[in-house]
């Protein structure tokens, strides 16, 4: 692996050296480090540019890293990777992605993900992103996530976007059963002319099914941030969808939450809130001793937490 990949790895997905469990790295659109486990099996797609991850049912406490890097411009990456979680397993999946670029090259990764969630299993999904390098190529980042979910699975997604990202498109759609849930954190930050766009779109299909959206973001500089969200009750079933966002600057922030409602007993709720750091939490903290700079990227850090 290259040296960037490594640096890269280190930050989005919590990589020394190894992973703990299965794993497959992602260089460039080339796999650069496999490893499966009793449970756990990876093997590449034979008709386009991927893998599937086969979890066994009953499978406990195990972790598969699936990170992807681009280390330079002119690179278009795009991958399509399918999760296969049996009955009653209980994993954390981890799926940092890193792009950087130091031309005026675009470098680009386009990672689209599908899981498929057995009855009663579990799934923590983490994600983490960010551009890096000193070119002017645009870096971005365009996830695709669709998720089914039988009976009694729960699927949480922790989605993080750090910084030095110029362009990002993440889009999110889930079908929910009867039992299941689908949480989502999302937390990003945009600066300078940076754009991200979100959308989540859930179908609750089966009795008392529920998901629970929240996005909190902050846009600095001249960046522009849009945020869609559109819950479908079908059954007995509750969702919940909330965006907070704090501007700076000379950003903007969209948000436009929708629901449907297709069934009487659907209890669906959506929320957002934009807004200027407040002046007093920053003269508090200056008080500690904290400049200005540095008592507002506190509360930033808080925020986005």
């Amino acid at each position: 692996m290259e040296l960037i990949t490594e640096k890269l790895l280190n930050v989005v997905s919590d990589w020394t050296g190894t992973f703990a469990g299965a794993y497959n790295i992602r260089e460039n659109g080339q796999c650069a480090g496999r490893a499966v486990t009793e449970n756990i099996d990876i093997v590449n797609k034979t008709d386009k540019p991927g893998i599937d991850i086969k979890i066994k049912p009953n499978t406990k406490k195990e972790t598969v890293s699936i990170p992807a890097c681009v280390t330079k411009g002119n690179i278009d990456d795009l991958v399509y990777n399918d999760f296969y979680v049996g009955e009653n397993a209980d994993i954390v999946i981890v799926a940092g992605c890193g792009v950087h670029t130091d031309t005026h090259e675009t470098a680009r990764h386009n990672g689209i993900h599908r899981f498929f969630l057995g009855k009663n299993s579990h799934v923590i999904y983490k994600e983490k992103h960010i551009g890096t390098g000193e070119g002017d190529g645009t870096r971005s980042i365009d996830p695709v996530t669709e998720a089914f979910l039988e009976e009694g699975a729960v699927l949480e997604i922790e989605s993080v976007q750090i910084k030095g990202v110029d362009s990002t498109n993440r889009k999110t759609k889930a079908v929910v059963g009867e039992n299941a849930k689908l949480i989502i954190r999302e937390s990003l930050m945009t600066d300078g002319k940076q754009v991200a766009n979100t959308e989540f779109e859930v179908e609750l299909n089966g009795e008392n099914s529920g998901t629970d959206l929240v996005s909190r973001s902050v846009a600095k500089g001249d960046s522009q941030q849009n945020y869609r969200s559109k819950i479908i009750g079908n059954a007995a079933c509750t969702g919940h969808s909330e965006c907070d966002a704090i501007i700076a600057d000379r950003a903007t922030v969209n948000a436009a939450p929708e629901l449907t409602a297709a069934n009487p007993d659907a209890q669906l709720i959506h929320e957002a809130a934009i807004g200027k750091i407040a002046g007093e939490q920053i003269l508090k903290l200056m008080t500690l001793g904290l400049t200005e700079e540095e008592a507002e990227q506190k509360i930033i850090e808080g925020f986005l937490k």
